[in-house]
């Protein structure tokens, strides 16, 4: 079902951290950084991950890190700074501030690759989770339109191309919590103790 050699994993670490106060990327949980868990749940399914962050602190995962080419412009810039280095068609993306995702969990995003969709993504509680999804390389030239006119909304390229969405399981839900205040961090530590 899965060939990695066409695959680029790319893991968006671009963003201020302002609410948590620190690196989101760096922070621990079950004695490993944020960054870690990403990696590890796409290493799997990938041939190559891609970081996008400005702070070379990352540099030390063994992976290669790339800055956004259109700077100050969110997550859309992130993206696409990511497409524009991927050498595959496919791309699982994912933000390095949900460290609870899985392998398994990316696997089902891969079952629509065979089909023309320019992106699958998930979405919970009927809310859609653009920064855990596969993306076409194709993307990238939707991403500079939309940010040479100013917009750095990644549900504007969502709406601009054919998407897929999948519904995420009540039991799932966890793995795809974004992890944006210490208070979030805590309630996800202590789901995890359960």
């Amino acid at each position: 079902m899965n060939d990695p050699k066409n695959i680029t994993g790319i893991i968006l670490a671009g963003g201020k951290s302002s609410r948590m106060g620190r690196e989101k990327g760096l922070i621990l949980l079950d004695g490993k950084p944020f960054i870690q868990h990403s990696i590890d749940a796409l290493q799997p399914l990938v041939n190559t991950i891609i970081i996008v962050s400005s702070n070379s602190d990352y540099d030390v995962f063994g992976v290669d890190r790339v800055e956004d080419i259109i700077a100050e412009s969110g997550p859309l810039a992130g993206l696409h700074s990511g497409l524009m280095h991927s050498k595959t068609d496919y791309n699982l993306v994912v933000s390095c501030d949900a460290p609870l995702i899985t392998t398994e969990f990316l696997k089902k995003l891969l079952y629509y690759k065979k089909e023309d969709y320019d992106i699958v993504q998930f979405e919970a509680e009927g809310k859609s989770i653009p920064l855990i999804a596969l993306y076409k390389k194709r993307c990238a030239y939707q991403c500079q339109k939309l940010l040479a006119n100013g917009e750095r909304r990644l549900r504007k390229l969502v709406s601009a191309v054919k998407t897929k969405t999948i519904t995420v399981l009540e039991k799932e839900r966890v793995l795809v919590t974004n992890i944006n205040t210490v208070e979030d961090l805590k309630t996800i530590t202590n789901a995890i103790d359960y």
